[in-house]
C-alpha cells in the first residue's frame, strides 16, 4: 500500500462549527422519601428568599487590619438577600430528572466553508471510527451517567444515591438501568463494567454511531435528610444593578433547576488524557484542558496537546496521534463548537 501524501495546499476552514453529539435537558429537582421511590407524585422544590445577617470573614488589607477599623467594620452588619432551595421538613430525599439525547453524525460539520477540507475530516473520523468505535468514551460517559456526576454538590454528603436510566422509544421505556452511584468513583473510570453498564454504553455508542434514535431518561434519588438545604444552579447576573440578591438560583417555570450546560459538562468530564505532573483525576472535553475552578489550562498548545494543534496535525499533515489523544480529538467534535481558523495570512 502506497504511503499517504500530504496536501501541503490543504488549509483549515475559516468557519467550522460542530452541534454537540450529547444534548441534555435541564435538570428538575423533586422532594420525597427515600422508601417512596416508586410514587410518581414527588413535590416540586421552589426557590424562596431568605435575608441573612452576614459578617466580615473575609482577607483584610493590611492597612484595614487595625482593631479599631476592624471593629467598626464589624458594626456595620453585612446584610444580604439570597435565594435559598430546600428539602421540606418531611421529605429526606431529593430527586433530579433530565433527558438526555444522543445524536449521531460524528465529525459532520454544521458549518464548513471549505469542500476539500471537510472531505479530509471526514476521512479521518471515519477512519478513526473503523478502527476503535466510540466504546471508550460511550464507556465514560456511562459511567458519569452511573455515577450520578451530574449531582455536583447535592452528591456530597449523601447517605445513598440510586440512579435510573431509562431508554425510551414512543415514549415508553424499552430498557431500564439501576445503579448505586455511591459505588463509582468520580476520580477515575476503573470501576467494573458490569451488564448495564455495558449495555448503558452500547446504546449510548449506538447513537453515537447513527445505528439508532437514542432518547435516554435519567433519574437521580439522593437520600440527604429531612429538611436539608439542596443546590440548583446559580445564575450569573451580568447586571447587578437589576437585582439586589447575592445570589439568584436558577428555576423552571417555578421549580428549581439545574443548567442543561452544567448537566453537559459533567457529562463529558472523561479526560484524563492531559499531560500532569500529579495524580490525574478527571476534567471536562475542553480545547485547552480549561478548569475554570482552578484558573488553570492543562492542554497548552506550547506542549502541542490542545485540541486545534493535535487536529490540525491530524487533518492536515496525516500525523496521527496517540490513540488516547485520538479519544480527545473526537470527544472534542462530540462536544461541538466554532473551531474554525480566522487568521488571515
Amino acid at each position: 500500500m502506497a504511503p499517504k501524501t500530504k496536501d501541503s495546499s490543504l488549509q483549515t476552514a475559516s468557519v467550522l462549527a460542530f452541534e454537540r453529539k450529547l444534548d441534555p435537558s435541564d435538570g428538575l429537582l423533586f422532594a420525597g422519601n427515600w422508601n417512596q421511590r416508586d410514587k410518581t407524585d414527588w413535590t416540586p422544590i421552589v426557590v424562596r428568599e431568605k435575608s441573612v445577617r452576614g459578617t466580615i470573614s473575609n482577607r483584610l488589607k493590611t492597612k484595614d487590619q487595625d482593631p479599631a477599623k476592624l471593629d467598626a467594620a464589624i458594626e456595620n452588619p453585612n446584610l444580604q438577600t439570597i435565594d435559598v432551595a430546600t428539602l421540606p421538613a418531611d421529605a429526606d430525599t431529593l430527586k433530579v430528572r433530565f433527558t438526555l439525547r444522543v445524536l449521531g453524525g460524528t465529525g459532520t460539520p454544521s458549518a464548513c466553508n471549505n469542500a476539500d477540507y471537510q472531505t479530509k475530516l471526514l476521512n479521518t473520523v471515519q477512519s478513526y471510527v473503523e478502527a476503535n468505535g466510540f466504546d471508550e468514551m460511550s464507556r465514560r460517559y456511562a459511567h458519569n451517567l452511573a455515577s450520578a456526576r451530574f449531582l455536583w454538590r447535592n452528591r456530597l454528603g449523601a447517605e445513598q444515591i440510586v440512579t435510573e436510566v431509562r431508554h425510551l422509544s414512543d415514549g415508553q421505556a424499552v430498557a431500564t438501568w439501576n445503579f448505586d452511584s455511591l459505588g463509582f468513583s468520580l476520580r477515575n473510570f476503573d470501576a467494573p463494567v458490569t451488564a448495564d453498564l455495558k449495555e448503558l454504553a452500547d446504546v449510548i455508542a449506538a447513537g453515537l454511531s447513527d445505528q439508532a434514535h437514542i432518547l435516554l431518561e435519567i433519574v437521580a434519588f439522593v437520600r440527604m435528610g429531612a429538611g436539608l438545604e439542596v443546590y440548583p444552579s446559580q445564575e450569573l447576573i451580568l447586571e447587578k444593578s437589576r437585582s439586589k440578591k447575592s445570589k439568584t438560583l436558577y428555576t423552571v417555570s417555578g421549580i428549581a433547576g439545574i443548567h442543561s450546560q452544567k448537566i453537559g459538562n459533567a457529562l463529558r468530564t472523561i479526560d484524563t488524557w492531559y499531560p500532569a505532573d500529579d495524580i490525574l483525576i478527571p476534567i471536562a472535553i475542553e480545547p485547552y484542558g480549561s478548569v475554570t475552578s482552578q484558573g488553570k489550562a492543562y492542554r497548552q498548545p506550547k506542549q502541542k496537546v490542545d485540541f486545534y494543534t493535535l487536529l490540525d496535525r491530524w487533518v492536515l499533515k496525516d500525523e496521527v496521534p496517540t490513540l488516547e489523544q485520538q479519544h480527545f480529538v473526537i470527544a472534542n467534535l462530540i462536544r461541538g463548537g466554532v473551531f474554525g481558523d480566522s487568521e488571515k495570512d
